[in-house]
């Protein structure tokens, strides 16, 4: 009797293991993957089928065809004679100058405005206010048309363009900006840049184990300030800054020219962007408790300083994770720059597979584009998190 006992529970049991949740979790998600698997199967072989009816074999090899199509601008040099595969490269990389730059302005439009609802000057407070409740409300496709037709259409021609201290030229075609010149120059200074930022990453995270870890006061802040400092050189100094300057008969030379359908799509993406990241930092900033405000205020500290000393870097941790969703967001909402006829991802894309007949490997290609820019802002942002969360010793 004591031997039966003994073997049946080394042995196996189904009512035990039907009542082990570990298990059940197990099941449920091999069951979840063979349902995906199995519907995938389902409409690829469908898709198959389809093609094959109509004599279409699916395939990549259309990227190496000759595109036969212009783009209004790019950021490497491009002929229609180029192939598909550079075609949509260079509507990648009109993608990115737009996403980057919309990102990083988005940023600081959206901090200004967040920060500002705390402002105690009246005006300052109602305008944080009246911006954001206005903005968030109004779709981003009519603003992209009030940015590109109401702002820069209202600009004047080439020869009356609107000059700003000999730094920036506004028409109704573009804008002309102060922008680094191509040389060897520039890329040594972006080199630096790179290996200064590496090692001022290197230095705050050896400090604050110091700091945490053991105990023992560090010099951070100060380390920061110098870091500043010396990036503000070397990025006034070392970059080689090319001035525009007004030829006769209107237009500029020199500088970066920026197409008015691109200014007037980033406009359009940072200020939208923008107001809901104003509300992503008021929420992050009334997260920290009174308290923090109180002792602040009450070791003589004014208002600008606990905000910029004790709020902020404490309201980070509830900033950070809701604001990577807005950059992804902005990511995807850059398709909508084709509506202005901007040559990003999707207008290149869509150019194509109407001329190659080929939506379904064009999407595919489309598809994971956004998918791996939105990984990458994913990845870069949990970093940035896992940076900022409060270390406990």
């Amino acid at each position: 009797m004591t031997s039966e006992r003994s073997s049946s529970s080394n042995g196996f049991n189904p009512a035990a293991l039907l009542r082990d949740e570990r298990f059940w979790k197990i099941a449920f998600q091999v069951i979840v993957v063979a349902v995906v698997v199995g519907i995938l199967s389902f409409l690829v072989g469908n898709l198959s089928g389809n093609l094959a009816r109509q004599g279409i074999s699916f395939g990549f090899s259309f990227l190496s065809n000759s595109a036969g199509f212009s783009i209004g601008e790019s950021v490497v040099t491009y002929n229609p004679q180029d192939a598909y595969a550079k075609a949509l490269f260079i509507g990648l990389l009109n993608t990115l100058v737009l996403v980057v730059a919309g990102i990083v302005l988005a940023t600081l439009v959206g901090t200004a405005a967040g920060v500002a609802s705390f402002s105690t000057n009246w005006l300052v407070y109602k305008i944080s206010r009246a911006y954001v409740g206005l903005v968030r409300n109004i779709p981003l496709l009519l603003q992209l048309f009030f940015w590109y037709f109401a702002i820069y259409g209202g600009l004047p021609n080439p020869s009356n363009q609107i000059g700003i201290s000999g730094l920036v030229y506004l028409n109704n075609r573009g804008v002309s900006i102060l922008w680094p010149e191509s040389t060897l120059r520039l890329w040594i200074g972006l080199a630096a840049l790179l290996i200064g930022a590496i090692a001022a990453v290197l230095v705050w995270r050896r400090r604050t184990h110091v700091m945490v870890e053991q105990g023992e006061p560090g010099k951070t802040q100060l380390y920061i300030l110098w870091a500043i400092l010396a990036a503000m050189l070397l990025v006034f100094i070392g970059l080689g800054w090319e001035f525009p300057e007004a030829v006769d008969g209107g237009g500029s030379t020199g500088g970066r020219r920026l197409s008015r359908e691109y200014v007037a799509s980033l406009s359009a993406l940072v200020f939208y962007t923008g107001a809901f990241i104003a509300e992503i930092v008021r929420a992050g900033i009334q997260s920290v408790s009174k308290g923090q405000w109180e002792a602040a205020r009450s070791v003589g500290f004014t208002n600008n300083l606990v905000m910029r000393l004790v709020v902020f870097p404490q309201s980070m941790r509830v900033i950070i994770p809701p604001l990577n969703s807005e950059f992804m967001n902005l990511a995807k909402n850059s398709s909508l720059a084709f509506a202005v006829a901007y040559p990003e991802m999707y207008a290149v894309a869509n150019t194509t597979y109407n001329q190659t007949g080929r939506p379904i490997e064009v999407f595919i290609i489309l598809m994971a584009t956004y998918l791996v820019i939105n990984l990458i802002i994913s990845l870069g942002m949990n970093q940035l998190n896992q940076a900022v969360q409060f270390k406990e010793r």
